[in-house]
């Protein structure tokens, strides 16, 4: 005859489980959490990460270019833009914008991240509108038209 281990509930003198000791069992029976996706697939990085891999993509082609020129300038993505349109911006809501330099800021070229999102069909039209984006903001950074930024930039 084997003999089952015999249960006992914790009363209030029962010694509490060490803080070290492996759980045996999860709570509610669901199995043992951890990640859904592992690392090495391309789901495990968010849609903003993706985003700004984009977006850093985009400004090293420019700055092959145009290195010395943009030296010192800052680009930054933003989740949207400002609730207060700029004076000049007229109608929609804008993809990106340029700041220029200012008394102890640099310049600065800011793409909205959820705009361009949204406008974008898939992964390689959201490349090329971030491209675009990006060649227009450095454009009236540098006082040229964006055909002269880059040669591949679609109005």
């Amino acid at each position: 005859m084997s003999r089952l281990p015999v249960r006992r509930s914790r009363g209030v003198d029962a010694p509490a489980p060490s803080v070290g000791a492996p759980r045996r069992r999860d709570r509610r029976g669901r199995g043992p959490r951890g990640l859904l996706v592992p690392p090495d697939l391309p789901a495990y990085r968010t849609r903003s990460e993706r985003f700004d891999d984009v977006v850093l993509e985009s400004v090293e082609r420019l700055e092959r270019r145009w290195g010395s020129r943009l030296a010192g300038t800052e680009f930054a993505v933003e989740e949207v833009p400002p609730s207060q349109p700029a004076p000049w911006e007229h109608g929609g809501v804008p993809l990106g914008r340029y700041f220029p330099a200012d008394v102890g800021a640099p310049a600065r070229v800011v793409v909205y991240r959820r705009p361009v999102e949204t406008r974008a069909d898939g992964d390689a039209d959201l490349a090329e509108l971030v491209r675009d984006v990006l060649v227009e903001q450095v454009a009236a950074l540098l006082s040229l038209p964006p055909e002269d930024v880059d040669p591949g930039y679609r109005d």
